[in-house]
Order: structure tokens, then sequence, then C-alpha cells
């Protein structure tokens, strides 16, 4: 699986605060937590999933 996340797990879990709750009420009965686990096996939880990491960056570049 090519690299979506960021390689420093303080980075990864900022960005995933910052999305987390946006991505499950546009998804309602998903989770950011079971779409990781889907973007290690599917091509399409992959691209969402970069996606969403690429707005996280937006966001957390936004703040400083």
């Amino acid at each position: 699986m090519p690299v979506i996340e960021p390689a420093n797990p303080k980075v990864q879990d900022e960005y995933e605060a910052l999305i987390r709750e946006d991505y499950e009420r546009c998804h309602p009965g998903d989770t950011l937590a079971f779409l990781k686990h889907r973007a290690r096996f599917s091509v399409e939880d992959q691209g969402l999933l970069r996606d969403w990491m690429a707005l996280a960056r937006k966001r957390s570049s936004r703040l400083g």
C-alpha cells in the first residue's frame, strides 16, 4: 500500500483528530479507524483516506 499517512505517529494522531468528527458525520455508521483498516485492502478506500488526510494537512497548516 502506498504511504498515505504521515510517518510521524504524533503528526498522524494530530491529523486524524482534525478530520475524525467530520469524516464520521459525512459517513454515518463508519469510522475513521475502520476506513484506515479497509484502506489496507481497497484501492477505493486508499483514495478516500488520501483525500481526507490531504484535508487534514491543509487544516493543520492553517493552524500554524
